[in-house]
């Protein structure tokens, strides 16, 4: 009887040592990571030092002001090369801590917009100038997952 019971506790310590391994080896390989919002933009013809002269001053304040409120993480401004007529030539991405930084995005940005605006239809009215430079194409949030 003993013999069996220490025989027992035996086989099931070496299948706890094959099985526990499997156990703990169930959590996912990565952790979610930053959310960024990538903006696909074609400059229109002769308006890109006009559109980057933009990105560079106003442009720069209000991400800039996102950044020391805490609204964003990062900003970047890329360039590429179409591939064809309809293909962007420059890229935003704006980077947020995570998904839930995007919760009330508005209202957190607003007040942000009056200082340099004034007002939400000044504001509207400057988004709409903007579109004489470029064609917004498409705009995608991709999240980063880290490894670990």
């Amino acid at each position: 009887m003993k013999l069996r019971y220490i025989a027992l506790l035996a086989a099931t310590a070496l299948s706890m040592g094959v099985i526990s391994p499997v156990l703990a080896d169930d959590s996912k390989p990565y952790t979610e990571g930053p959310v960024s919002e990538v903006t696909s933009i074609r400059i229109k013809p002769g308006m890109f030092d006009a559109y980057m002269k933009w990105l560079d001053t106003t442009g720069k304040q209000i991400r800039d002001d996102e950044k020391k409120a805490g609204i964003i993480v990062d900003y970047a401004v890329y360039t590429v090369q179409p591939r064809s007529p309809q293909d962007p030539n420059l890229y935003l991405v704006i980077t947020y801590k995570n998904m839930a930084a995007l919760d009330g995005l508005e209202d957190r940005v607003e007040p942000l917009q009056k200082k340099i605006w004034g007002s939400r239809e000044a504001s509207a009215k400057a988004g709409a100038d903007r579109e004489s430079m470029r064609e917004i194409l498409g705009t995608q949030l991709i999240r980063r997952l880290d490894l670990k």
